[in-house]
Formats: structure tokens, C-alpha cells, sequence
């Protein structure tokens, strides 16, 4: 639509409108409804509440005020929502069968958990309890910051200071667009002892960390079966855990059997479950129920389900589990906002943030403290000085005419500041006697120790540490009271994921452009005589298979990258894909980082004592380092090697320890040496020297070299050419090399050194990225002292920014079956 001249109507782009709008909806779901904040744990509404009933003045000490003007309160100054979205969150946050610790102490019918809603807002009441006093504490000296409300005529808090984690504690659910968040309840002594732990120790694994935390605890208590779901959850931040009834099975003096149900899983309507299994038995799908009614009171849980003299409790108490509610699976999904923006968490990550926000509030508040303890002790030097002086002071205030010449005299002639003359004028004559004396003189010597006290925490990060230690066992001795869920062993239920999986031979490709996935080795057994390989397919031009590996379903795979890091992955983990399928990017699996980039794939079936790892970095540095050391790799990644300022890992390699290695340089050196050189290191070792470089030189590749192989030399010009191993003699570790290849303007600096079979392709990826895929019989073998043969022809600003060796991509299928089973075996 055209613009109207000399009119207020505007055209624009409806498509690109309507795009703009969404987006800014769904983040304001995202950001300001749906999500919480990881360092409160509170959804804005659930934030607004419990502050404007902080400022009503609705606390736990108070009495309770009506529901509704609370709710007007919120509507009114924060949150333009209905007020029955209000009233219902506040009627959550008071159920002791919906909060782990409830937020709202409520008076009057706050629902139950039979599904019966609360009573209206006008009738019910409510304050704030004792343990959310806890979120609000120090809120008035200056712990957090405070944004414009809606209209901004007011001010709300961006975050409370929560001095209790209460994301883990209470957990949260909540749909926003595209992404959705279940974090569940956890016992407060529990979660606290697992901060208390890591403020001492950040380097805590999960599995460490779970030795205080030991699982979920929901406030209706039940059962969780096994472990294996919770520790996915708390180390991928998503996972599910299956809740069971606490059931107890009575059998009576006549033989007959009661099943009676004392505790249900978390959110399970206890009358639509009664309902449920009532119908079960109405249309016979479980049998031998002869009665059903609940006891439930005020002390209690209890449904009863009378049994038939001939049937089994437990036979039909299997039933139960697996078609009612009795038996649920609660999926976790620990997201929450991270400096404004959505994020999965680990558990390691939730503790850490929540302990990151108390430091910020322990130091904002020092500060405030500090502030106000110098203002006071400023104030009380100028008395001290109007003391000391107090006949000359009190002359020239009765010869100054008005209060401001007073002022000024008091500054200029006992060199005062405004507040200290002011101070002195608004002194009452009562602070003359000496009691009062003493009585400044002590707050004065109070202070200064004080003030020495704030700065030395400020100072100290252990002592802001100390002072949260000692905040959060306060708040677990008052409001600690236990375990609820019981987490049981036992049965198929407590089987970690590995022991359902079969193993299975498998195929895991990594493309040149960071795709994943595994494929069954059926898939390559099928190829026919002249068929297009699987490591080809499903990928763009200007993508290609660059690690192709066999492994197992069990089996370790560790990942390699520029930066020095390690990533693990078992072959099971790896998602499954099609032939025709590009497969999953490999940043979605594991928890790379942006300028990360993966050179090396090996597959690990134990990790031995005896096999080694050997590495090379792109300034000549080696290392070799036990394979053991790398048994235990967290899920943000290891560090496998130290690396130097602007140093590079380029290569690692799988040894027995008794390997030939060769380093190739970018002037075209190639050093050759004996593996055991280079003495066995731990995991945080730097290296030592492989290769001595001069200034513009760098190392392009590291290689086992076998006796049958040949040292393949590509530049960046597309110059290349193959040499016999027997051309390279050995040398010293930490030597220049010998040359192995010439290079000139012609050739330009060598880009890739690699050993071949002779049975491999080469794909040579241009920085335009043309990718050109040949065999390397086509390349010619000539001595070392030569410049190679011209492998590409490359165009004007054109050259080989990067080589691979990778396998044949169309073979028979017979060759195709020996090549993998050789591997396997």
C-alpha cells in the first residue's frame, strides 16, 4: 500500500509486520511470563505478588489481609493481567501440595488436592509465610536493582535477593512460545548442603554433586524409581523420572488383602484418580477390587481397595500402576533465564548462578552498610570535635546572627564539612554531659571497627563465601525438615539407560561442516558392486564425510578440537539417521563452543593404562598422556592439554606407546621420531618441544607414520606429491627436520601433511570453498628435496585453505564388508 499524501496512514509490509509483532510477543512471553529467573526462581507474577505484599506490609508477623486487595495491589501498580491469572497463581503458591515450601501462608480454602478450586478472592486471606520473608530479605539496602512498572509510575524489582535457592526448592513450570520449562521441587536441606559443597569446591562433578542432592522431592511425597533419569536431568538439564503411590499392602486376619494408598505422585488429582480406577473395575480391565473409598482426613492420605479373597494385591496393583495415575513419569526441563535470556541448566549450573546472585547481594549490601557507616561515623567526628571545643563553638553560634552564618563559621574555623556543621547545630544540649560523652565516643570506636570489617569482606571473596554459608545453615536449621520422596532401587525401573541398550555394531560419521550421526553397519553390508558409499550421502556440495569410525553402541567416542578441549559421547548417544539424512550439528550434541571446531574423532572401547594419547599443537608442541586420564569426562567438555598463548591443537592420536611419529611444518620440514621420546604426562601438562620452529614457521600436521606408508605433502598453491616413509630417517625429538618438500612462490607454504596407505581419497577444500576429491594413486611418488606436482588448478585469489584423508567413497560391497570387519576385530 502507497503512502497517502498529506495523511497520518502509513504504508507497510504486512508479512514483515506480522513478523516483527510475533517476535516481540514471544519474547515477552519468553523474558516477562512464562520463564523463571534462574537466580530467584520466580516468574515476574510470582515476583510482583510477593512483593507488593511486602510493601502492603503483609508479612508473616502481621495478620492476614484479604485475597482481593492483594490481587487489585498486583493488578493495579505491576501486573495489567486478569486478576484471575493473579489469584490463581497466589493460590498455588499457598498449597502445601503444589510448593515444596510454600511462598503464601493462606487462610480459608485454598483448594485441595481432590482438584477443588479455592474459594473467591473476596473470601479468603492470606500474608506472606516465614520462608518467603527469606526471598525479600535486605531488599531495602540497596541488594538488587528496580525497573519501571508497566505505566512507569512505579517501581518493581528486576530480582529479589532471595537468600534461599528457591528455583530447585520449589521448581517452576511454564509454557512460553517454542519453549517450555519443568524444573522440580527439591528438599531445602539438601540443596543448601549441595551450595555449601561447592562454594568450597567449584570443581565438583554432577555425580558428587548428587551425593547431597540426592533426586527431586515433591511436597506430596510418592516414590521415584531409580537413578538413572534423575542424572541425565541434572547433567543435560532435560531427562524424566518416573513417580509411583507409596502403597502399603495390609492382609487382614481372614487372609484377605487391603491395598492402601498413603501418598500420590506429584499433581495427581486424588478424585479423578478414584474415578479412574473405579471405571477400570465397572469395565472389568482390572479385576478383584471389591471395594474403593477414601479415607483421606486431616492427618492423611488413605484410599482403600478392598481385594477378593482369590485374587493377588499385587498383581493388581501392577495393573494400577500401568493404567491410572498411580504410576506417572514427570519430565524434567531445567530452563530458566540467564542474564535475561532462556537457557538449559545443568544442575552444577543452577547451583552456580544461584551462588554467583547471593556473592552480588552479599557485596551490594556491604557496600550499602559501608556507606551508611561512614556517612555515621562522619557525622560523629564533627561531634567529637564540637565536644572538644564546645565553649568556642557554643560563642560562635551565639554571635552569629542566623543559622547559615553559624554553619559557614563552624566549617571555616574548625574545618568541617556541611553535614558536621549541621550535625552540631541540630545537637541537643543533653549530649554534653558526660554520659553522652562516653556514649559517642563508643559508637565512634564501634564504627571504625566496623567500617575495617566491611572492607575486609569486600576485599576477601572467602569471607563473602563464609557469610552465605552461615546465612544458608540459618535458614536450613529453621526451615530444614527432611526428605519426602523416597527414591528406591530395584526392578527394570532402576537399570541405568546403557544396560536397556543393545550393543551393536555401528557407523558414526562427523562431516567437514560439523553434521553427526550413527548408522546401523547393515547399511553399509547392503552396497552393491558399483554403488554410490553411505559416507557420501545425505551431505551438501560443499560438505563431505571427514571422520568416518566403527564402533560400538557402548562405546566411548572422544572428540577433539582446536582449542585444546575433550568431548565425550557414547556410540548410543549419537542420533540415529537415515542414508539420505545430513544428521544432527554437532554444537546440538555437545556442548561446543562458537570458535571451536572438532580435528579429531577416536573411538575408546576401555581406557587402558597402557595406551596413550599423543598430541600436537600447531607451535610444535607434543604431549603424550595415559588414555586413562580421560575416563571421566564432564559434559561441558575437559581440557586435554595447556595451550600457549595463540597456540592451536592440530592432531591427536590413538598409541600403543611404542609408535613412529612425523610433524610437518608450513616451510615444508618434516621431523621423524620414536613415539617414547616424549615421557607420559598428566591431563594439565602443557607438552614439551616436538619440532623446533624458526619464527614465521608453524606445525600443519601430525602423523603415525608405518613402515608401508607414504608421507603425502599438499600446499597451499595445489602443489602435492607422495614420498616413501623409508626417505625419512629418524631423528631426536625437539630437532628442525628434514626437508620434505620444496617450497617455493610457486608452490606457496605447505597447508597438510599426512600419512597414506595408498588406498585412501584426498579431498583439498579451497578458501573459496571448492571442495575437488581424488585418489591419491594419482598422485605421483617422488623424493623428498622436490616441489611436487600441480594437484589443482586454482584461480585468481584462489588456494587450498585445508586437506583430509578420507575413505573411498564407492567400493564393492565385499571390500566394503572386510574393511569394516578388519576394524571391528
Amino acid at each position: 500500500m502507497a503512502d497517502v499524501p498529506n495523511s497520518n496512514i502509513k504504508g507497510i509490509n504486512l508479512s514483515q509486520e506480522m513478523r516483527s509483532s510475533f517476535l516481540d510477543y514471544a519474547m515477552s512471553v519468553i523474558v516477562s511470563r512464562a520463564l523463571p529467573d534462574v537466580r530467584d526462581g520466580l516468574k515476574p507474577v510470582h515476583r510482583r505478588i510477593l512483593y507488593a505484599m511486602n510493601d502492603l506490609g503483609m508479612t508473616s508477623d502481621k495478620a492476614y489481609k484479604k485475597s482481593a486487595r492483594i490481587v487489585g495491589e498486583v493488578i493495579g501498580k505491576y501486573h495489567p493481567h486478569g486478576d484471575s491469572a493473579v489469584y490463581e497463581t497466589m493460590v498455588r503458591m499457598a498449597q502445601d501440595f503444589s510448593y515444596r515450601n510454600m511462598l503464601v501462608d493462606g487462610h480459608g480454602n485454598f483448594g485441595s488436592v481432590d482438584g477443588d478450586s479455592a474459594a473467591a478472592m473476596r473470601y479468603t486471606e492470606a500474608r506472606m509465610s516465614k520462608i518467603s520473608m527469606e526471598l525479600v530479605r535486605d531488599l531495602n539496602k540497596d541488594t538488587i536493582d528496580y525497573k519501571d512498572n508497566y505505566d512507569g509510575s512505579e517501581k518493581e524489582p528486576v530480582v529479589l535477593p532471595s537468600r534461599f535457592p528457591n528455583l530447585l526448592v520449589n521448581g517452576s513450570s511454564g509454557i512460553a512460545v517454542g519453549m517450555a520449562t519443568n524444573i522440580p521441587p527439591h528438599s531445602l536441606d539438601e540443596v543448601i548442603d549441595a551450595i555449601l559443597v561447592l562454594s568450597r569446591d567449584p570443581e565438583l562433578t554432577t555425580q558428587e554433586l548428587m551425593e547431597h542432592i540426592q533426586g527431586p522431592d515433591f511436597p506430596t511425597a510418592g516414590i521415584i524409581l531409580g537413578r538413572s533419569g534423575i542424572r541425565r536431568a541434572y547433567e543435560t538439564g532435560r531427562g524424566s523420572i518416573t513417580l509411583r503411590a507409596k502403597v502399603e499392602i495390609e492382609t487382614k486376619a481372614n487372609g484377605r488383602e487391603t491395598i492402601l494408598v498413603h501418598e500420590l505422585p506429584y499433581q495427581v488429582n486424588k478424585a479423578k484418580l478414584i474415578e479412574r480406577i473405579a471405571e477400570l473395575v465397572r469395565e472389568k480391565k482390572i479385576e478383584g477390587i471389591t471395594d474403593l473409598r477414601d479415607e483421606s482426613d486431616r492427618n492423611g492420605m488413605r484410599v482403600v481397595m478392598e481385594v477378593r479373597r482369590d485374587a493377588n494385591a499385587n498383581v493388581i496393583l501392577n495393573n494400577l500402576y500401568k493404567m491410572t495415575a498411580m504410576q506417572t513419569t514427570f519430565g524434567i526441563n531445567m530452563l530458566a533465564l540467564v542474564d535475561g535470556q532462556p537457557k538449559v541448566l545443568t544442575l552444577k549450573q543452577c547451583l552456580y548462578y544461584y551462588l554467583e546472585h547471593q556473592k552480588e547481594i552479599i557485596r551490594r549490601r556491604t557496600e550499602f552498610e559501608l556507606r551508611k557507616a561512614e556517612a555515621r561515623a562522619h557525622i560523629l567526628e564533627g561531634l567529637r570535635i564540637a565536644l572538644d571545643h564546645i565553649d568556642a563553638i557554643i560563642s560562635l553560634i551565639r554571635g552569629s546572627a542566623n543559622t547559615d552564618i553559624a554553619r559557614t563559621g563552624l566549617m571555616e574555623q574548625f574545618n568541617l564539612t556541611e553535614k558536621q556543621a549541621q550535625a552540631i547545630l541540630d545537637m541537643r544540649l543533653q549530649r554534653l554531659t558526660g554520659l553522652e560523652r562516653e556514649k559517642i565516643e563508643e559508637e565512634y570506636q564501634g564504627l571504625v571497627k566496623l567500617i575495617a570489617e566491611l572492607k575486609a569482606i569486600l576485599a576477601d571473596e572467602e569471607k563473602v563465601l563464609e557469610i552465605i554459608r552461615e546465612e544458608l545453615l540459618e535458614i536450613k536449621e529453621r526451615f530444614g525438615d527432611g526428605r519426602r520422596t523416597e527414591i528406591v532401587a530395584g526392578g527394570i525401573e532402576n537399570i541405568d539407560d546403557e544396560d536397556l541398550i543393545p550393543r551393536e555394531n555401528v557407523v558414526v560419521t562427523l562431516t567437514h561442516n560439523g553434521y553427526i550421526k550413527r548408522l546401523p553397519i547393515s547399511t553399509y553390508r547392503s552396497q552393491r558392486r558399483g554403488g554410490r558409499g553411505v559416507q557420501g550421502m545425505g551431505t551438501n556440495d560443499d560438505d563431505f564425510v571427514k571422520h568416518l569410525i566403527t564402533t560400538s553402541t557402548h562405546d566411548t567416542i572422544l572428540f577433539f578440537t582446536n582449542k585444546g578441549k575433550v568431548y565425550r559421547a557414547k556410540g548410543y548417544e549419537i542420533p540415529e539417521y537415515s542414508r539420505t539424512a545430513k544428521g544432527l550439528p554437532i554444537i546440538n550434541l555437545l556442548g561446543i563452543e562458537k570458535d571451536e571446531s572438532i580435528n579429531t574423532v577416536i573411538c575408546v572401547e576401555e581406557f587402558h593404562d597402557d595406551w596413550y594419547l599423543f598430541f600436537a599443537t600447531k607451535q610444535g608442541v607434543v604431549k603424550r598422556t595415559p588414555l586413562s586420564a580421560f575416563a571421566n569426562i564432564r559434559n561441558n567438555g575437559l581440557i586435554a592439554l595447556g595451550l600457549r598463548d595463540n597456540d592451536e591443537l592440530i592432531s591427536v592420536k590413538l598409541t600403543d606407546g611404542n609408535k613412529n611419529i612425523v610433524m610437518g611444518t608450513k616451510s615444508g620440514l618434516l621431523i621423524h621420531f620414536v613415539e617414547t621420546d616424549v615421557r607420559s604426562m598428566g591431563r594439565s601438562a602443557t607438552g614439551v618441544k616436538g619440532i623446533t620452529l624458526s619464527d614465521d614457521d608453524e606445525a600443519v600436521g601430525m602423523e603415525i607414520l608405518e613402515e608401508d606408508h607414504d608421507v603425502l605433502v599438499v600446499t597451499k598453491n595445489g602443489y602435492g606429491k607422495r614420498t616413501p616413509a623409508s626417505e625419512y630417517r629418524l631423528q631426536s625429538r625437539g630437532g628442525k627436520g628434514l626437508i620434505t618438500c620444496k617450497v617455493t612462490d610457486r608452490t606457496g607454504t605447505v597447508v597438510a601433511v599426512e600419512t597414506i596407505r595408498g588406498d585412501e581419497d584426498v579431498m583439498l577444500i579451497t578458501a573459496g570453498g571448492i571442495l575437488i576429491r581424488m585418489d591419491v594413486k594419482d598422485i605421483s611418488v617422488i623424493g623428498r628435496n622436490t616441489q611436487g606436482v600441480k594437484l589443482i588448478t586454482l584461480g585468481e585469489d584462489e588456494f587450498v585453505a585445508t586437506v583430509a584423508k578420507v575413505e573411498k567413497e564407492e567400493e564393492e560391497t565385499t571390500e566394503s564388508d572386510e574393511t569394516i570387519a578388519d576394524e571391528l576385530n
